[in-house]
């Protein structure tokens, strides 16, 4: 099997400011040619007259292509680029010859040439081909991109593969580096905090405290002193979190004296008011969290206009587990190994139907709801697999009676019919056929899962999925 080209390797190479090109000529004349052709774009040019030479450039040297003569001194030039495709170099290859027969053509393509150019050729021709395939090359690293992206479960904390995680990844990742406060809303359980300190992990305030702060149920004068200190009371929250980030929870609870004072802490960046923290001017990033739209908020008064304005910079939406399609399965496998290591249980995965199940349930107290699920699970049974028996009853109930042992946990459950033994031979389990359609699309495109699923028309993340699925399917059969 080839080894995939890391992205960042693959972005590297175009990051530099004239893509370096090395060309693999043992005569002298028709390198040098091949260099004033590629200069006269622009281009960077290393130059090696034999096999050994070229290999020792390779290994010290990044090149956006190489020209690959394949009649060498020291061996042949489709042995090289045997080499770069085994190696997963970043690089795409021209192979030039003067014996420009079908045969030879044929197998520098099959050993992953870009293109293959007989001698002698105009400028022109050998710059087309470079630059096309430093295009491909580019390309590669977008579609490698993507793929990454799509390939994501995880992500600082955070647990989920759904096109809705890999929307509040994506935010993340661009919200992180910023200043910008941050206003994360959703239902409970939805994993706000963990959001929270998936932006601050993120960004380049990593290294400083992080401090969370609930502003429901306290008392205004707890509050105040916990966000901004007071006499005797040492420095407050806002103080404490210099070169980190805060995170308050439910502002809209926060008494309206409260919300003036920080209000005036966000405009001018020094805490008023007079013991504690007061006249200091903490460099700190906010971020907000409400299981409320924080715009309704806004609208009945709770959060002063001002302030909301001052808070609600990037807005990011926790999506609730029914809506982030089979995220349940892989959070109550995830929490179901933390949790067996916990309490030194042999629990490792999770029976097809005990899966449906997971994938049936709403969810309404969402993670916190799986998280709780499991650990009953966990604490009152034995085994390696959980059982559908082995649920909550309320949701063991999801699970329709009589699923087949076979259940994709990634793909429409089958469901054994009654009189199925009545059923004609000819008719297969359409999560079977799925598959096979899947799989042919994948090994027609190369293995490219992202272009598969575009002549699918699915996601490639539905893809992802459903793979991590049928490797259940397999280690059980």
């Amino acid at each position: 099997m080839d080894i995939a080209t890391p992205p960042s390797v693959v972005s590297a190479t175009l990051a530099l400011p004239t893509p370096a090109i090395l060309v693999v000529e043992d005569s002298e004349a028709t390198a040098a040619l091949y260099v004033e052709y590629l200069r006269s774009a622009n281009y960077r040019v290393r130059t090696a007259s034999t096999l050994a030479a070229a290999q020792k450039l390779l290994a010290a040297e990044v090149f956006g292509a190489v020209v690959l003569d394949l009649n060498l001194p020291d061996g042949n030039g489709l042995d090289m680029l045997r080499d770069i495709r085994r190696q997963g170099l970043p690089t795409e290859t021209m192979v030039v010859t003067a014996t420009g027969t079908l045969a030879v053509a044929v197998e520098a393509m099959r050993e992953g040439a870009f293109d293959f150019i007989v001698k002698p050729f105009a400028r022109d021709r050998l710059l087309v081909t470079v630059r096309n395939a430093l295009e491909r090359l580019r390309l590669r690293a977008v579609v490698d991109t993507y793929e990454s992206d799509f390939a994501r479960n995880r992500y600082f904390g955070l647990v989920g593969a759904s096109l809705a995680m890999q929307r509040v990844y994506r935010i993340v990742d661009s919200a992180a580096p910023s200043q910008a406060p941050i206003y994360i809303s959703g239902e409970s359980g939805t994993g706000k905090q963990l959001c929270a300190e998936a932006i601050h992990r993120r960004s380049a305030r990593a290294d400083g405290p992080f401090i969370a702060v609930s502003c429901s149920a306290q008392p205004r004068d707890v509050l105040e002193r916990t966000l901004f200190g007071g006499e005797g009371a040492g420095p407050g929250a806002i103080a404490r979190a210099h070169g980190g980030t805060l995170l308050l929870r439910e502002v809209g609870d926060m008494d309206a004296s409260i919300q003036a004072r920080l209000l005036q802490f966000l405009a001018s960046g020094t805490i008023g008011g007079s013991g504690g923290s007061a006249g200091e001017s903490p460099d700190v990033r906010i971020v907000c969290s409400s299981t409320r739209d924080p715009r309704g908020d806004a609208r009945l008064g709770r959060i002063r206009e001002d302030l909301f304005f001052r808070l609600h910079v990037i807005p990011i939406q926790m999506p609730p587990v029914r809506e982030r399609e089979d995220d349940g399965v892989l959070l109550a496998h995830h929490t179901l190994l933390r949790f067996a290591q916990e309490e030194g249980k042999a629990f490792r995965d999770i029976a097809p139907d005990a899966a449906y199940a997971i994938r049936r349930y709403a969810w309404p107290g969402n993670v916190r709801e799986i998280e709780n699920a499991m650990r009953s699970v966990v604490v009152l049974h034995a085994g390696e697999t959980v059982r559908v028996d082995m649920l909550p009853a309320h949701v063991a109930q999801a699970a329709p009676s009589g699923i087949s042992d076979g259940l994709d946990m990634g793909a429409s459950a089958p469901v054994q019919a009654t009189g199925a033994a009545d059923a004609k031979p000819s008719i297969r389990p359409l999560w079977i056929v799925e598959r096979e359609i899947i799989e042919a699309a994948i090994a027609d495109c190369d293995g490219n899962i992202p272009r598969a699923a575009a002549f699918l028309e699915i996601s490639p993340s539905t893809i992802y999925r459903k793979k991590q699925a049928w490797e259940v399917i397999d280690r059980k059969s």
